[in-house]
């Protein structure tokens, strides 16, 4: 259930924050001056922040949420858990800080990003032109610092929210512009079913009041579900976008997102995005996402791509479209979720370049058996490292081709984050350039 509540109606309040992580931390950054009753609970705490201590969930720590006026939810938490429906029944008011934010705003001048893949593209160009275009602009939520940070500027003239499926939830007041990047199948273990999160995903464009909601035309799936769309829904189409080569990003699927980000300024009245000359001037300098389809090195003529945030089936697809006449070697695999894989397999074992598949733990053995079973001329092994791998696709892929890191799932079978996979095939790579001949 939504609460339509802003920060300034928690002065004085007893509140819980549960979830004590970066969105957790910033909470309490917050509600400092607004009350000094609050209660900290984490699943798994990592000590104390700062004066407040935090109490595990299982040992105490939801009799004590069930306490207090309101419990500030962070992402990470599903909805559907037990303990959150039970405090919600027991009439504990359940939010989210991007929804306490929201209710407070000027909601004209906030675009939310959404999508199953993509999302952090989109905000980041439209961060990036908008700041070009002369704009005061903070680019927030899952991308970067929540958007409550108390140390963001308040004169801002767009405030661009990343938002993810989870946060979504949070949100009771409809921001003036919703972007929809892609719509695919992910966070079942958050959701429950690929129907819910699909619904819960693009329930921010049906909120009261929903203003513009700016989806791209070729996504099978979100027309697929159009009836979930609200507001008025503006399909984007295929991008004939000469200005977005000057942002330096490879595949058609980051076209598609420039394209939605320059939409989404024409429809906030910025002229810049109207004027194809300015937009290439204004894309000079975007520096793309690390772990983004992005080139980090060369070898004759072997490109190294990372594409560590491919944390799903969508993305790897996408960059596999946009390689389909290279040779390719490709690291894939990673925390199993689950998932169905059999559309990945398909593409991976009908491919009619040279194809090596070096499969990751956990979910890389899986999709070596799959591929294996489909007897096709895809090469399928699996690998126990990144640097196990890179090394065998550097001895495989000869002096033309692409080695590639998208591996359709998370990181948290070897490492903490994206981040720290990203940066393990980063130093691999790099070693191995340095070490050619």
């Amino acid at each position: 259930m939504r609460h339509p509540l802003g920060w300034a109606d928690l002065a004085g309040a007893r509140v819980g924050v549960f979830g004590a992580g970066l969105e957790g931390r910033t909470a309490l950054e917050r509600l400092a001056g607004l009350t000094h009753d609050i209660v900290v609970v984490d699943d798994h705490p990592a000590g104390a922040i700062g004066e407040h201590e935090v109490i595990t969930t299982d040992a105490g720590g939801v009799t004590l949420l069930a306490s207090c006026d309101v419990v500030i939810k962070t992402p990470g938490i599903s909805a559907y858990r037990p303990d959150v429906i039970s405090l919600e029944a027991a009439g504990v008011a359940v939010v989210g800080g991007i929804g306490l934010t929201l209710h407070e705003l000027d909601r004209t001048r906030v675009v939310c990003v959404t999508g199953t893949k993509g999302k952090s593209t989109t905000s980041s160009v439209l961060g990036h032109l908008a700041t070009a275009a002369g704009l005061r602009v903070a680019v927030t939520g899952n991308i970067g610092r929540p958007p409550f940070d108390p140390q963001l500027p308040e004169d801002l003239d767009l405030l661009v929210v990343e938002t993810s499926s989870f946060q979504a939830l949070d949100v009771a007041d409809a921001p003036g512009m919703v972007v929809v990047t892609s719509l695919d199948v992910d966070h079942l273990d958050w959701h429950g079913s690929v129907e819910r999160y699909q619904a819960d995903k693009l329930s921010l464009t049906s909120l009261p009041g929903a203003g513009l909601t700016l989806v791209p035309d070729h996504d099978p799936v979100l027309h697929h579900r159009a009836p979930l769309l609200g507001g008025t829904v503006a399909w984007i189409g295929e991008p004939a976008v000469p200005w977005a080569d000057a942002l330096g990003m490879v595949g058609e699927h980051n076209l598609i997102n420039a394209e939605l980000a320059a939409a989404a300024l024409r429809n906030l009245g910025v002229d810049l995005a109207h004027d194809p000359v300015g937009l290439r001037e204004a894309a000079a300098g975007y520096e793309g996402l690390p772990g983004r389809f992005r080139e980090i090195g060369r070898r004759a003529g072997v490109v190294f791509i990372d594409d560590g945030l491919a944390t799903n089936v969508l993305p790897t697809l996408a960059a596999l479209r946009s390689l389909k006449e290279r040779r390719l070697a490709i690291l894939i695999g990673g925390y199993d979720r689950g998932i169905d894989y059999s559309e990945l397999v398909t593409a991976l074992a009908g491919r009619a370049a040279p194809t090596l598949v070096l499969g990751l733990p956990d979910s890389g053995g899986r999709l070596v058996e799959a591929i294996d079973a489909k007897r096709s001329d895809t090469e399928a092994i699996e690998m126990a490292s990144i640097a196990d791998a890179v090394a065998a696709a550097d001895g495989w892929i000869g002096d033309d081709g692409v080695v590639l890191l998208s591996p359709a799932a998370p990181s948290f079978s070897q490492f903490p984050s994206w981040i720290e996979r990203s940066a393990a095939f980063g130093e691999a790579v790099a070693s191995r350039i340095a070490a050619a001949p």
